[in-house]
């Protein structure tokens, strides 16, 4: 069965920092393109980072608004990719769900065909 756990997720300060980790088990994640989706109340859900199966600088995408702040990585020898995220602010606040496909098309477009469960993380004072 083929499944992403999300871990990672909590409260933070503004300015803190948190590291989410996806695990992926059922398939091998080298052949496939893995991020991070997030999505807050009331709002549409965001792509925030992937990161492609050459695992190259050129295939990392970052959104706008996290560029500078998130990096991405993965291990796929443990089949585990992370999200690390720095100088965290309150429009952070989301429930951030992992999400893998084979085809980069569809992650960009926003509709890859595995997703974790979500893990939410809340940053406030």
């Amino acid at each position: 069965q083929l499944q992403l756990v999300e871990s990672g997720g909590g409260l933070v300060q503004p300015g803190g920092s948190l590291r989410l980790s996806c695990l992926a088990s059922g398939f091998n994640l080298d052949y496939y393109v893995i991020g991070w989706f997030r999505q807050a109340p009331g709002k549409e859900r965001e792509g925030v980072s992937c990161i492609g199966n050459d695992n190259s600088d050129d295939s990392i995408f970052y959104a706008r608004s996290v560029k500078g702040r998130f990096t991405i990585s993965r291990d796929n020898a443990k089949n585990t990719v992370y999200l690390q995220m720095d100088s965290l602010k309150s429009a952070d606040t989301a429930v951030y769900y992992c999400a893998a496909d084979i085809s980069p098309g569809s992650w960009y477009h926003g509709d890859p065909e595995y997703w974790g469960q979500g893990t939410q993380v809340t940053v406030s004072s």
